[in-house]
C-alpha cells in the first residue's frame, strides 16, 4: 500500500488532510499491511527533522521538457511502519510555504506536484513489490493515476498497479490553464471533456478521477452531495459517471491520542464514569483566555481554519456572535478578514469572546476538554474530525447537517444540527443548545456520557478501504 499525499502529520499540516491520511495509514500498518507514504520534503520538515537521510542516489525525472534531479529521504534508525519517505527537490520545495505565501499560491504548483508524483512512481518499483495500490489524496497527488495510465502505461510493473484517489476537499481541484499541459508531459488527448478538460481549463482532480480504478471521499453523506449539482463543485458528472466505483468512507480519529481519560495535555483527566475532571478543565480554559471563571455559563469553542467554508459569515452576520448567550473561544488562523473581524468583536467583548490565531495541538486538546459546546456551522464539510474529537471529550457540536457532520452527530443526543445556511437557522440551534445546557443537569451529563461512548476509530473504515483495494486490484478500468 502506497499513499501519495501533500501533507502528513506530524510533518506538515494545514488542515484535516494530514491527520486523516496518517490515521488510515497507521491503522493499516498496525493490521499488518506494508505501508509506504510519500510526501514532499518541505523546508519546514527539513528544519524540524534534520536527521533525515537519503535512501537513494539522486535520480532524474523528466517533467515535460524539464529534467529535474530528486532524492528520496527517510528517518534513520529502525524502519518505521508506516514508512514515510520524502521527495527532495530544493528548487520546488525548499520554500517558506507548502502551497504558497502571502495568501496566494505558488505559480508553479502544477510543476512542483507533478515532479513529486513522478518521482514517487518512478522509484516505486525499487522500493515495493507488486501488486501495489497507489492511493493518491486530493488534487496535489491526482496526477499520479494520470501518469500511471498514460506516460507509464504499457510497462508491466505499472500496469499491475491499481490506482485509488481519495477526495478530501473537492473545493480545491488544481485548475490550470491548458498551456501547462506540455509542461506536465501529458499527451494532448487528455484535454478532452471526458478526461481532464473542465470549462476550458485543465482540471487535475478530474484527471485523477478519470484515470483511477476507484475513488473515495471521506463520508457517505458527502459522497451523495458530490453527485449533485449543488454540492459537486462542478464535478458532479464525473462522480456520477464512476457509478459504484465512487463511494464514501468516513474518516476516523486516533482513540489513543484523543482520550480524556489519559490525555497528558489537559488540566485534569476524566471519563464516562467520572466527569468531574471536565469542570477543572473548563475553569483552566477560562483562566487561560482571561474569561470570567463562571462554571454555569455555556462555553463554546471553535478550532478551525478561519475561512469561508467554516461558516464564519453566519456567526458574524447581523451581530449574532455578540448577542448569543455564552462565552466563545476561537482557535485557528486563516483569512485576514476573518481574523480581523473576530478580533474586533473580541475587543468589544473581552469578557465573553477570545481569539487565538496561534494554533498548536496542545491548545486544541485543552479547548475541547474545557468547552461545553463546539461550533461547526460549515458551508460544507466533507468529513470533519473536530466534531468527533469534541464528542469524545464531552463537548456537543452545534453544526450544520452536511457531509460528515450529518454522519457523526445525532441531533439532540450528541449535538445540535441545523439545515439552512443562514444566521437565523444557526441562532435557533444555539438557542436549543443553551436551553439544554441550562435545563436538567442530569440529562446533560447523560448525553455527555452517550457522546463520549461513540466509536469514531478507524477499524470499520479501514476494512472498507481494504475492500476497495481488493476490487481495484481485481480489475483496472479502461479509460474511454
Amino acid at each position: 500500500m502506497v499513499h501519495l499525499v501533500a501533507e502528513y502529520w506530524p510533518y506538515a499540516r494545514t488542515g484535516g488532510l494530514a491527520e486523516a491520511v496518517r490515521g488510515i495509514a497507521t491503522f493499516q500498518a498496525a493490521q499488518g499491511t506494508p505501508v509506504t507514504v510519500f510526501m514532499p520534503l518541505y523546508r519546514s520538515v527539513r528544519e524540524a527533522y534534520p536527521d533525515l537521510v537519503p535512501i537513494t542516489d539522486s535520480f532524474r525525472v523528466r517533467v515535460g521538457p524539464r529534467v529535474e534531479e530528486v532524492t528520496i529521504l527517510q528517518h534513520p534508525g529502525p524502519r518505521r511502519n508506516p514508512r514515510v519517505l520524502f521527495v527532495d527537490h530544493p528548487g520546488f520545495f525548499d520554500r517558506q510555504g507548502i502551497y504558497g505565501e502571502g495568501g496566494g499560491d505558488y505559480g508553479d504548483n502544477p510543476l512542483r506536484f507533478a515532479c513529486y508524483s513522478l518521482a514517487a512512481l518512478e522509484i516505486l518499483p525499487e522500493l515495493a513489490t507488486v501488486p501495489v495500490v497507489v492511493h493518491a489524496h486530493d488534487w496535489h497527488a491526482a496526477l499520479a493515476p494520470v501518469y500511471l495510465r498514460t506516460r507509464l502505461g504499457g510497462r508491466d510493473v505499472y500496469d499491475r498497479m491499481a490506482a485509488v484517489l481519495s477526495v478530501h476537499n473537492a473545493g480545491y481541484q488544481g485548475l490550470q490553464r491548458p498551456e501547462v499541459l506540455p509542461h506536465l508531459g501529458l499527451p494532448r488527448d487528455v484535454f478532452h471533456w471526458r478526461r481532464m478538460e473542465f470549462y476550458g481549463y485543465l482540471n487535475l482532480l478530474k484527471g485523477g478521477l478519470v484515470f483511477s480504478d476507484y475513488a473515495t471521499t471521506v463520508s457517505p453523506t458527502h459522497a451523495h452531495e458530490l453527485r449533485t449539482t449543488a454540492g459537486g463543485f462542478g464535478l458532479h458528472g464525473s462522480f456520477i459517471e464512476m457509478g459504484d466505483r465512487f463511494l464514501g468512507i468516513r474518516n476516523g480519529i486516533d482513540l489513543d491520542v484523543w482520550n480524556p481519560a489519559t490525555d497528558p495535555l489537559i488540566e485534569a483527566t476524566y471519563s464516562r464514569a467520572d466527569l468531574s475532571g471536565k469542570v477543572a478543565c473548563k475553569q483552566a480554559l477560562q483562566r487561560e483566555y482571561a474569561l470570567p471563571e463562571e462554571p454555569r455559563t455555556p462555553l463554546y469553542g471553535m478550532t478551525a481554519r478561519l475561512v469561508a467554508q467554516k461558516g464564519l459569515d453566519l456567526l458574524l452576520e447581523g451581530g449574532l456572535l455578540e448577542r448569543a448567550e455564552g462565552q466563545f473561544i476561537f482557535l485557528g488562523a486563516g483569512e485576514p478578514r476573518y481574523e480581523a473581524a473576530l478580533r474586533d468583536v473580541a475587543g468589544r467583548h473581552p469578557h465573553r469572546i477570545a481569539v487565538d490565531t496561534d494554533f498548536d495541538e496542545a491548545k486544541e486538546h485543552r479547548l475541547l476538554a474545557g468547552a461545553d459546546l463546539l461550533l461547526m456551522p460549515s458551508l460544507y464539510e466533507p468529513c470533519g474530525l473536530t466534531q468527533m474529537r469534541a464528542q469524545r471529550y464531552g463537548a456537543f457540536p452545534v453544526a450544520r447537517r452536511v457531509g460528515g457532520l450529518a454522519d457523526t452527530i445525532e441531533d439532540q443526543m450528541t449535538g445540535f444540527l441545523f439545515d439552512g445556511y443562514t444566521a437565523e437557522d444557526l441562532e435557533v440551534a444555539l438557542g436549543r443548545a443553551v436551553a439544554a445546557y441550562n435545563g436538567n443537569r442530569d440529562a446533560w451529563a447523560e448525553h455527555m456520557v452517550e457522546a463520549m461512548s461513540r466509536d469514531f476509530g478507524w477499524a470499520n473504515s479501514a476494512q472498507r478501504y481494504l475492500d476497495v483495494y481488493r476490487r481495484a486490484l481485481a480489475a483496472h478500468v479502461p479509460v474511454a
